[in-house]
């Protein structure tokens, strides 16, 4: 049974007539005849008397109002679908780290509500392996996450690079660890770190890189404000990105330290799935992220690596 068979069994329906129907159809009447004896055959049973006037059998009617309604879920479905490509979609979902979501992404949604102000744009700053899944499960549109290939390798994902910058030691003022310049990974590994919710990735990268480095993971945070208030107050430290320490140089209560070798670097990539980028307002948003992360990297590589 096709969407086609089904459209022109409602057109004789309506008009009586199977040369009528093959004019409201705009094809001939022999395609509209072959059309309805595959439903028939499908079916097993006739649906139109052959008379002067073509009417329904009993089987017709039964079929009538389904065929009606299956009718208008297509043309509905038709119509999203060509909205979406037109960039008519009620809204946009992005999830992306902390970092990501406070000093990277403002000026990017300041430009797409501009052009696209009947999109809604939802922002969530999630952990990476959690942005990633809820882009798994259809829930966003965008992940802007730190690199892990073992999530990102089904051929339905579009995986962009962005950037990558290096990761530091965030700590008070007065820590013992300011001391150093740069802090060795032995130290580093003896004071309690603050780490983020939702999958962690800096602990993930530590470990890859540093093997015989185990971090005391004594508190989980979700926020970058949080991670100063707590550091700020003892001897708590913290790994970070270069991305989310802007502020944190400029806090006289606290320090960024870089670390002896290894110096790790994450990097950072936009996912989406193929099929999304055929939408223009998710197009677009890639587009604007691509075109501010050269730009943003290369301001990163100019902050230095020691900052009292």
């Amino acid at each position: 049974m096709r969407i086609e068979q089904l459209q022109a069994f409602l057109a004789i329906a309506e008009t009586g007539s199977f040369q009528s129907a093959a004019r409201k159809c705009g094809i001939t009447q022999s395609t509209v005849s072959r059309q309805i004896r595959g439903l028939e055959d499908d079916l097993g049973m006739p649906l139109f008397h052959r008379t002067a006037q073509a009417k329904l059998t009993i089987g017709g009617e039964r079929l009538l109002p389904r065929a009606r309604r299956i009718c208008q879920e297509w043309k509905q479905a038709t119509s999203e679908i060509a909205d979406l490509l037109e960039g008519r979609q009620p809204e946009l979902c992005v999830a992306g780290i902390q970092s990501v979501c406070s000093h990277f992404l403002p000026p990017i949604i300041t430009q797409f509500c501009q052009r696209y102000p009947k999109v809604q744009l939802r922002v969530t700053a999630l952990g990476s392996d959690r942005s990633l899944k809820v882009l798994r499960d259809g829930l966003v549109d965008i992940a802007i996450v730190m690199h892990n290939p073992m999530l990102t390798n089904s051929q339905e994902m579009s995986v962009t690079p962005l950037y990558e910058d290096r990761v530091e030691v965030l700590m008070a003022s007065d820590h013992p660890l300011a001391t150093y310049s740069p802090a060795p990974w032995s130290e580093i590994a003896r004071y309690p770190h603050v780490v983020f919710k939702d999958g962690y990735g800096m602990q993930r990268l530590v470990q890859s890189q540093v093997p015989e480095t185990e971090l005391k993971m004594a508190l989980e945070l979700n926020t970058l404000d949080a991670f100063r208030g707590v550091v700020r107050q003892g001897k708590m430290i913290a790994l970070l990105p270069q991305s989310a320490l802007a502020e944190s140089r400029r806090d006289p209560g606290l320090a960024v330290r870089s670390t002896a070798a290894p110096v790790l670097t994450r990097q950072v990539v936009m996912v989406t799935t193929q099929d999304r980028l055929r939408l223009p307002p998710v197009r677009q948003f890639c587009d604007m992220v691509q075109r501010l992360a050269d730009e943003s990297f290369s301001q990163l590589s100019e902050l230095p690596s020691l900052v009292a």
